[in-house]
């Protein structure tokens, strides 16, 4: 949001007779009432009656902000340039300046005015350190969209260097170099520690850093204490409650998402909104995205029961807009992933919330009552790695199976692929491509001869860095062919040209995986302990191959290079895909939605029984301490043999300095005899 001045209430008169802060708090009074050319007008008046007055700076500044927020940007402009023209060393003007010209001129002119705010800021002060790492920011997040990651990380490690306690910066970093495959991702200097960078990592990186599930946990919970907090006012559903009870028909099921569009979220999800009985289900769409005109976005609004879209809701009203529409169930399509709204669902709009399929773990919050997966993904022997009570569908995942399919299939030279060999591919992003399993990819290339790695393409310094370690393996780097990135319909005409996909670990194919398998390509993967390792396990088994979801890094390796020396192998789970797709669990999209409504039955069942769960938020800050010390990328987690004694070891080095009280999960009283595996 940009930086604003607050000023103490004024009575509306004329634009000369005003002091700046009465000038002030008259016009956002008139601008709250929704009387913005009256205000804007005000604004004018006093600007050209006032040309001389000293504060006139400030008074451009905030005009400015008002006509961004109102659209006008050419205007806003021109008032923020004004203000810095008049007082270069304002810098609220001069970052909310660069924040026009990126939206009207493009990133160029926006980094020359922030690196201009940064050289100007020589003193020393609790604001110059402020604005400093603000224009810091700024510049980096512009510099890693136009592919200057290199220069975008420099500007992130001198802003952590002033100030190393920044959330958003050390996501950012962190999630920079996992995209660059620049590893180690946690990589300390001097001003900054390697617990500090991890136990900043944001819920979702965390997942593709490390298959510790205890440990994501543990970071979801942080994350929701530190960056969603607490509302200041009392949960929606309190005043609710009690004519929800009563309430008959179909049960009002609210599905919260910024992703119903092309995404990969919208592609898996666009069948369900219109499989929904209508006699079971009332569906409520709340898009929380940007807006767009596309297709699937399209498809979605005409299936919905009813639409809202919250860009003009700030999160209480948009959570009292769902508590006024009844809604029974809250489905959070979204958790911790960029564009969800956490500090809504703080505020309890719906007696019952889940977390489903858009964040692939739990989110350790006191308000998400269920999670939804499915046997394989969370077996009961790991629920204890989740706040929310686990419910489970025949396969987690949904799928379209009208997704569209280009009619043109290019051929393995028009991929640039070599028209004879294997092709292993994993089109997954490069932020989910490991040290660990990088090296696996390495061997099975080495043990099969003439076979080529098809990846999704990255950045250039991501190839770069892959190609260099390929050869350092004594792989040529030419055997890395990377595919540039194709809409949807093109993507996925191009998949069968792929002998084999080849998962990521921890964090394993979703989307891409459903899409390999739809399009008759068999998909290899390695089961780990978390939820995102899990998830590619569950599909590939739902699509009726579960011997090709192996149980150690050695077996992943074995199977691949079996695969890759046997064409008549591959060709066999080729057609063991094609005979059996539009009867296998994965694609069973009526069957998914009608389990679906009896978990929803169920759920509010309990609710009206007075049987809602409670999220068991336990020992969870002492998990985040203990579990950020630890070396994540030195050692594999996933690979322990002994993972239960390897975190009971470091939570016994803790109690013996600070005890910890005993819970349902690691830590018991007596650990020696706690029944853990």
């Amino acid at each position: 949001m940009p930086d604003d001045l607050t000023s103490p209430a004024a009575p509306a008169t004329p634009a000369p007779s005003l002091d700046l802060s009465r000038l002030i708090q008259t016009a956002d009074a008139l601008r709250r009432a929704g009387l913005l050319p009256q205000a804007r007008l005000l604004y004018d008046r006093w600007i050209a009656e006032n040309p001389d007055h000293p504060l006139l700076y400030a008074t451009l500044f905030n005009h400015g902000v008002m006509l961004t927020e109102a659209g006008d940007l050419a205007a806003a402009r021109d008032c923020l340039q004004r203000a810095v023209d008049l007082n270069p060393d304002f810098l609220p003007a001069a970052i909310n300046l660069g924040r026009v010209l990126e939206r009207v001129a493009g990133p160029g002119p926006a980094l020359v005015q922030w690196q201009a705010a940064v050289a100007r800021l020589a003193p020393v002060t609790g604001n110059a350190i402020h604005h400093k790492t603000v224009a810091l920011n700024q510049s980096a997040r512009v510099l890693e969209a136009t592919g200057q990651d290199a220069a975008a990380e420099a500007q992130l490690r001198q802003s952590l260097d002033i100030d190393p306690r920044q959330a958003e910066a050390i996501q950012h970093l962190l999630a920079l170099r996992q995209r660059q495959c620049a590893w180690p991702v946690v990589q300390p200097w001097e001003r900054m520690d390697a617990a500090t960078l991890l136990g900043g990592m944001s819920p979702l990186s965390i997942a593709a850093h490390t298959d510790d599930p205890l440990l994501h946990l543990a970071m979801a919970w942080h994350y929701n204490k530190t960056e969603v907090g607490i509302p200041a006012t009392p949960p929606i559903t309190d005043h609710w409650a009690a004519r929800a009870a009563g309430q008959g028909g179909p049960l009002r099921i609210g599905y919260l998402s910024s992703d119903l569009r092309e995404h990969a979220i919208g592609h898996l999800m666009a069948e369900v909104f219109a499989l929904h009985d209508p006699a079971e289900v009332e569906v409520h769409a709340y898009y929380c995205g940007p807006a767009t005109d596309d297709a699937m976005h399209a498809r979605y609004r005409a299936s919905a029961h009813r639409w809202t879209d919250l860009a003009s809701l700030d999160d209480t009203a948009a959570a009292r807009r769902m508590a006024d529409d009844g809604i029974q169930i809250l489905v959070d399509v979204n958790g911790y992933t960029r564009e969800g709204r956490p500090k809504l669902l703080a505020h309890r709009p719906a007696p019952v919330i889940v977390n489903w399929l858009g964040f692939p773990g739990t989110t350790g919050s006191p308000y998400h009552h269920y999670i939804i997966a499915d046997d394989w993904i969370i077996p009961p022997e790991s629920e204890r790695y989740y706040s929310e009570r686990v419910l489970r569908l025949p396969c987690y995942q949904p799928n379209d199976r009208q997704r569209k399919v280009a009619a043109d299939r290019p051929t393995r030279e028009q991929a640039g692929l070599p028209a004879e060999g294997a092709v292993f591919c994993c089109f997954n992003g490069a932020h989910k491509i490991t040290p660990h399993t990088f090296d696996r990819w390495l061997t099975i290339l080495a043990r099969v001869p003439d076979s080529v790695l098809w990846l999704l393409s990255s950045t250039d310094g991501a190839h770069a860095r892959l190609r260099a370690v390929a050869a350092a393996k004594g792989i040529a780097p030419e055997r890395l062919v990377f595919a540039p990135k194709l809409a949807n319909p093109q993507h996925l005409a191009r998949y069968p040209l792929a002998d084999l996909f080849l998962d990521t670990c921890p964090y394993g194919a979703h989307t891409t995986a459903s899409d390999a398998l739809w399009m008759g390509v068999p998909v290899l993967t390695l089961d780990g302990r978390g939820f995102a390792a899990r998830v590619c396990g569950s599909l590939v088994r739902a699509a009726g191959l579960p011997n090709l979801v192996c149980a150690t890094p050695q077996d992943y390796v074995d199977r691949a290079v079996a695969l890759g020396r046997d064409a008549g192998l591959r060709r066999h789970y080729r057609d063991r895909l094609a005979a059996s797709r539009d009867s296998c669990t994965l694609f069973d999209m009526p069957g998914l939605v009608r389990a679906l409504e009896g978990l929803y039955r169920d759920m509010w069942a309990a609710c009206r029984d007075g049987r809602l769960p409670r999220p068991d938020l336990r020992n969870l800050e002492v998990y985040w301490e203990v579990g950020t010390a630890q070396d994540h990328e030195g050692v594999e987690v996933q690979a322990l043999p002994d993972y239960a004694g390897w975190w009971r070891g470091a939570l016994a080095r803790h109690h013996a300095h600070r005890p910890i009280p005993p819970d349902g999960r690691m830590w018991m009283e007596g650990r020696e005899s706690a029944a853990v595996t």
